[in-house]
């Protein structure tokens, strides 16, 4: 059984001044590594669910535990500096350059200079930001997007379990924006550390998330696989919300790793092979080039089972 990260037991929030929960009765648990999106509307709950993570809003009833601790028993400096907080823009210190910027957690942790640099170095590699190019730059003089990898880098510093990330890609560019995606998903890949990522974008939800909430109106009205609410929303607003796009979009964010037959030998040795970390809008276009009724779906060199073409036909009709 996998460890939970970040437990949620009927948490509410009322902001003073209201009569309504602006978050009602949230109960569920986010194992650790994994990539949880937190989907739905503005006003639906979402960014205040994800703030009362790092006590940035206090809960008004209920608990969070984080590794099975109550964090309003933590001391709240300690607690948040063993978390990674990225907002929109990379929220990043002005006066400071970038390297200052990456710096700021070690620094208050009293690492020493060698580390401290050490470590900066690495994680501007992992971002793809140019060390010697970048280090002694300041945000104005950065892209957005180059901005929202130096605030992804500083809330990498301290090697966090858990990330907590609020529309981090938002006021970006569709180009820039759909890179800085595919390098969250390797990132954490890579890092496998916890991430509770807010999006009001459904496609955004889809295709980074191994897990969706799906929230409206302080609830959450779905906590589920992709696959599993691309298939079976819960109620009527979950389905609207996810209809928005059309059947290539559905391909999109749908993984090959679903609903796979057994494959046999002959099946194996003959098929045509296609990555687990695909999704099904390639499948399409390898069932097209190679004209052929399934695929060989593989991780790590290790055969997991075929996709047969009158599946996508399926998803396709749905």
């Amino acid at each position: 059984m996998s460890e939970i990260a970040i437990e949620f037991k009927n948490v509410c929030k009322r902001f003073k001044g209201n009569d309504y929960d602006s978050v009602s009765e949230v109960s569920l648990k986010i194992e650790k590594g994994s990539f949880v999106t937190i989907l739905g509307t503005s006003g639906s709950g979402k960014t205040t669910l994800l703030k009362m993570v790092n006590r940035i809003y206090e809960l008004t009833n209920g608990e969070i535990l984080y590794f099975g601790k109550d964090i309003t028993k933590l001391q709240v400096n300690d607690y948040r500096r063993q978390i990674g907080y990225v907002i929109q823009q990379g929220g990043l210190f002005p006066h400071k350059t970038v390297e200052e910027n990456i710096s700021v957690i070690p620094r208050l942790l009293k690492w020493d200079k060698e580390k401290t640099m050490r470590r900066v170095k690495e994680l501007m590699e992992l971002v793809r930001l140019d060390y010697n190019t970048y280090r002694k730059r300041y945000p104005r003089s950065l892209s957005g997007g180059e901005q929202q990898r130096v605030g992804i880098a500083r809330a990498l510093a301290a090697d966090p379990s858990v990330m907590l990330m609020d529309e981090p890609f938002g006021a970006i560019d569709a180009i820039t924006r759909g890179a800085l995606q595919q390098e969250m998903k390797n990132l954490q890949n890579k890092l496998r550390n916890t991430v509770l990522f807010v999006t009001h974008d459904v496609f955004e939800a889809f295709l980074l998330g191994q897990k969706i909430i799906v929230m409206d109106k302080g609830k959450v009205q779905q906590f589920d696989t992709p696959y599993n609410i691309m298939l079976h929303p819960a109620n009527e607003f979950v389905s609207k919300l996810i209809t928005t796009g059309d059947v290539y979009d559905k391909l999109r964010v749908l993984s090959v790793d679903n609903n796979l037959e057994e494959a046999s030998e002959a099946e194996v040795r003959e098929g045509v092979k296609i990555d687990s970390s695909k999704y099904l809008n390639d499948a399409l276009a390898l069932f097209v080039k190679e004209e052929c009724k399934y695929l060989i779906v593989v991780e790590d060199g290790q055969v997991k089972g075929k996709l047969s073409v009158d599946y996508l036909k399926q998803m396709m009709r749905e």
